[in-house]
């Protein structure tokens, strides 16, 4: 049978259309989502339309920073915990996480306020419905060594069993290492407390983001961040095999992008970064 060179480049195509399809690592209970603050919109309900458009899943929701003086959090009114919950109505786009970003500035390792911010925090994540809440600890604010470690687990305690009752798990998010983290977790005792694993901030750190997922296990890990320099796939973190990681040890949970807009154009950087991510996996 003579096939014509047209013909020739369709089977190429199908061929290598099947090869791909195969390679994709199957996560079934993977969900993408993307951070309010990553499409411009921190703590603005409009996040759920533009990420809907852009075809994610989940979107991760700041509490926002209040002002110096403050007594309570920007999200913390009930007309915009209600439009929230009409959003997602609407859209039926998910609340994949929330983070309490106060925490940059008012840290729970030594901040009094720290504290206080998250005891708001719960109450106002029980109405919303998050799966996790994401705690940020970084450079001066994370434990410095092992008695700071066990001083903030022992300061996590009583908010943890109030996390449990609101069904939200409270997720460190920091640059120790995944045994660090674990002692933490371990300190407290509480299915409620986990990691938010960064991959970016994992590798930056020095860490081996793929081998510390496979450490820790499925079940320390409450949510992720995905992101790189630039675009996903043409930098340093190893997203495939970070994929196979999470199918290794069954993860079922959000993936959300935390990823910068190297063209400033919102829409279309997020749209080829998930196109990306959608690539490698398969449901």
């Amino acid at each position: 049978m003579n096939i014509s060179r047209r013909e020739c480049f369709q089977l190429a195509a199908g061929l290598w259309t099947a090869s791909a399809a195969s390679a994709k690592v199957r996560i079934p209970g993977l969900h993408i989502g993307v951070t309010d603050w990553n499409l411009g919109m921190t703590t603005k309900v409009e996040a759920f339309a533009l990420a809907k458009k852009i075809g994610f899943e989940g979107v991760e929701v700041s509490f926002g920073r209040p002002k110096q003086g403050a007594s309570k959090l920007p999200i913390d009114d009930p007309e915009l915990i209600a439009r929230y919950q009409a959003a997602m109505k609407e859209t039926r786009i998910k609340l994949s996480s929330m983070c309490l970003d106060v925490l940059h500035s008012n840290n729970l390792k030594d901040n009094p306020l720290g504290p206080k911010w998250l005891g708001m925090a719960i109450p106002i994540a029980k109405k919303l419905k998050p799966t996790s809440m994401l705690l940020p600890m970084f450079g001066k604010n994370q434990p410095q060594n092992r008695a700071e470690m066990d001083a903030l687990a022992d300061k996590l305690k009583d908010f943890a069993k109030e996390a449990e009752r609101a069904k939200v798990a409270l997720a460190l998010e920091n640059t120790l290492s995944a045994e660090d983290n674990a002692r933490i977790i371990e300190r407290v005792n509480s299915p409620a407390l986990k990691v938010f694993y960064d991959v970016g901030n994992a590798l930056g750190a020095g860490f081996d983001p793929a081998k510390e997922i496979r450490w820790l296990g499925k079940k320390r890990i409450a949510t992720l961040h995905l992101k790189d320099r630039g675009w996903l796939g043409e930098g340093k973190v190893d997203l495939p095999g970070i994929m196979q990681a999470l199918a290794d040890i069954g993860y079922r949970g959000w993936a959300d992008l935390e990823t910068s807009n190297p063209t400033k154009n919102v829409e279309a950087d997020m749209k080829k970064n998930l196109a990306y991510v959608q690539s490698l996996v398969s449901g």
